[in-house]
């Protein structure tokens, strides 16, 4: 029997529309029926009335040909493989995946449910249970599925595209559990490494790289995240947290989310912390990135077990009151050989011009903002994560590298936007409407940005010109006044204006005061480990630092190990300190710690106008010489008021004179020099009274290296 060149493309695995050789097909009066089953020494058709039909093997590859009475639709192949007989469906009999609503919504760019239909997915089809696979490769000349129900060869499953290029193939028989990839032959045929799916909702553990068959619609949040958690009246204190290393087990054994979720909650809840924020949890291959090098979107690292295992995290953490946010990274992605670089043959999720689509720093990928189905499978992402896990909210990672096209390069090494500027227009336009649509389907999330420059309005509405995030984190705030702490006392006076400068910027962005991951790596020291002066005087210092930031106006944020002192840089290879426990000086700084997020909640004047200046006013800015601040902290009632004094000197000072809007007795809340802490107990003995005058005054006792709150008395 003579071959066609079709016949010829199936069986070399080049063929671009296998179902339209394969499968049933009326021609010249007959129904001819077409099975390539490689390995197979006999094929069977059977209709659905029982009849059967030997197919004619007329390749010796596995190519079968035969004939099936008129009028049938559904048929089953049997298949003799040795002297195993396999009863099995015929993938190239069933009907397409995508509808055409499908097909015009991802032509727009607006399928803002992407992952219910690309990826892998359970379904049942004709009543048949199986799994539909759709993969965007608008440029390839053929895509298979391959996996370990193939035994990875490209030539059983080839999809068929359709629309813009999304390729699809309902393969019937195979369950949850099967790992998978793409085989995918580029646009001049050439044979690309094996690709991960860009929407597998779980994958293989690193070094190995496949996608894994996991039914994502099961996924639904059991337990409601509190309400208004994420209010601009709204205590935020947020705890960030690497997984990886907040504690191990064993022989330096990561935990599971499970085991996670036993305890990470608890803790936090019991620290007094409003939220968990986690670095990436998005798989990724290299553990060094610490997740900021995600090749899977929609999967959560297999590190520490299964997606149904990372929902029952999100869900304790709910059980607990606390909110939980996931850092996402939306802005590069790394080039390893099964992601999404080069995916189809060509530069599709990244641009082609490495001015363009590639970090100088980082050696990464750069998304192409200015392609519709990129921004569609970003924005649906975000959406994925708020939907199907029922976190609250996403801090977003580099921004300012998004918006500047040229970040971190040299003259001459961009390429300026259309009107010859540095903007970068299409990476605004979908940061405007990932926040548009997050806010719209999720009005109590919440977004944060890490952006580290003076860029207007990040946190203010897109309908008023801004980017729309909830939040943006205050850079210049932690800057400022790190460079500040870190000097020796004596030449504190030189730099007031660190401490001063934040104000006068405060309220121009709606900010989250971070102390994050950052701070505390790569030769820059722990947060304790940049405090001057004798161990008395580090922990002091590092106790008056904190208590400024929680009287600071702006939500609070920090890192693992910053609450008890860490001593050492972080290193996610290994737990955090907890032994330092041990010793009393930690245990104050935790001590310290969980009193000011419990006080930060308690005291509306402390939260409830972080981002509105009518919640904060100077009362000593000038007294340099001492390393002295005061301030007064605002609720929205009249008595809802909290003084903050904060000396940053060694010295104690006696009968400082500090101005307050109502007389009588003003009680001391919050001493940062307690003994419980580990401090001295200076202070005012629970309180004092207003000094006789036209204006109320107190009479202070300011301890060294310490910060002191007080409210007046209610009574």
């Amino acid at each position: 029997m003579t071959l066609s060149a079709e016949a010829y493309a199936i069986l070399e695995g080049r063929h671009s529309d296998p179902f339209r050789y394969l499968g049933l097909h009326p021609e010249d009066g007959h129904n001819v029926v077409r099975a390539f089953l490689p390995h197979a020494s006999q094929v069977e058709a059977i209709d659905e009335q029982g009849h059967r039909a030997e197919l004619s093997r007329v390749h010796d590859a596995g190519l079968f040909e035969g004939e099936l009475p008129k009028g049938v639709g559904a048929y089953r192949l049997r298949a003799n493989y040795g002297d195993n007989v396999v009863e099995l469906h015929d993938p190239y009999r069933f009907p397409p995946v995508l509808s055409d609503f499908d097909l015009y919504l991802l032509g727009e760019g607006r399928h803002q449910e992407l992952y219910d239909k690309l990826g892998a997915h359970p379904i049942t089809l004709e009543g048949v249970r199986g799994v539909a696979f759709v993969v965007f490769a608008p440029n390839a000349k053929r895509v298979s599925v391959v996996g370990d129900f193939n035994y990875w060869d490209n030539r059983p499953h080839a999809m068929r595209v359709r629309g813009n290029g999304y390729w699809e193939i309902f393969i019937p028989g195979i369950a949850v559990g099967n790992r998978y990839k793409f085989d995918v032959a580029g646009p001049h045929g050439e044979q690309l490494p094996l690709k991960a799916d860009p929407l597998a909702f779980q994958a293989e553990l690193r070094p190995n790289t496949a996608s894994i068959i996991f039914d994502e619609s099961k996924l639904a949040p059991r337990i409601a995240p509190p309400a208004k958690a994420n209010a601009l009246a709204s205590p935020m204190s947020i705890y960030e947290v690497h997984l990886g290393s907040w504690r191990r087990k064993h022989g330096n054994e990561w935990l599971t989310y499970r085991e996670l979720a036993e305890t990470l909650p608890t803790y936090a809840r019991e620290m007094g912390f409003t939220h968990i924020e986690l670095l990436p949890v998005s798989e990724h291959p290299f553990d060094g990135s610490w997740g900021y090098q995600p090749t899977g979107l929609f999967a959560p690292t297999s590190r520490f077990g299964s997606p149904d295992d990372f929902a029952a995290l999100v869900d304790a953490c709910h059980a607990e009151g606390l909110a939980l946010l996931l850092d996402w990274v939306p802005g590069h992605f790394p080039d390893d050989r099964h992601g999404l670089g080069y995916f189809d043959g060509t530069a599709l999720y990244e641009h082609a011009n490495p001015l363009q689509g590639r970090h100088l720093d980082w050696g990464t990928l750069i998304y192409n903002y200015g392609r519709t189905e990129v921004v569609n499978f970003l924005v649906s992402n975000a959406l994925f994560w708020l939907e199907r896990y029922g976190i609250d909210g996403l801090r977003v990672d580099a921004v300012a590298s998004m918006l500047y096209l040229d970040y971190s390069r040299p003259p001459g090494g961009w390429i300026p936007n259309k009107y010859g500027g540095r903007e970068n227009i299409e990476a605004i336009e979908f940061l405007r409407r990932f926040n548009t649509e997050v806010f719209a389907k999720f009005p109590h999330a919440t977004t944060v940005a890490e952006e580290s420059t003076a860029w207007p309005q990040v946190s203010r509405p897109v309908e008023f010109g801004g980017l729309g995030f909830g939040y943006k984190w205050n850079m210049g705030w932690m800057h400022d006044t790190l460079n500040y702490i870190s000097k020796d006392p004596i030449h504190r006076k030189f730099h007031h204006d660190q401490i001063l400068f934040g104000l006068h910027y405060a309220f121009s962005e709606n900010f989250i005061l971070p102390l994050s991951h950052d701070e505390v790596v790569h030769g820059k020291r722990s947060i304790l480990g940049r405090m001057p002066g004798d161990d008395w005087q580090r922990f002091a210092n590092l106790r008056a630092y904190y208590a400024f930031m929680f009287a600071h106006p702006g939500k609070k944020l920090m890192f693992m190990g910053c609450e008890f002192g860490q001593e050492r840089e972080w290193n996610h290879d290994h737990s955090l300190d907890w032994h330092l426990l041990d010793q009393d000086r930690h245990r104050g700084i935790q001590a310290l710690v969980r009193d000011l997020n419990h006080l930060y909640r308690d005291l509306p004047a402390l939260h409830e106008l972080d981002c509105d200046p009518a919640g904060f006013e100077w009362l000593v800015t000038s007294d340099a010489d001492h390393n002295v601040f005061a301030w007064m902290r605002k609720g929205n009632a009249p008595r809802q008021r909290c003084l903050v004094v904060v000396n940053f000197s060694p010295n104690v000072y006696e009968d400082y004179r500090v101005r307050v809007p109502f007389p009588g007795k003003w009680r001391e809340v919050f001493n940062s020099d307690s003994a419980h802490y580990g401090g001295g107990n200076k202070g005012n003995v629970g309180g004092c009274e207003t000094l006789e005058g036209l204006v109320p005054h107190l009479s202070l006792t300011i301890p060294p290296l310490a910060a002191i709150y007080l409210v007046p008395d209610t009574e």
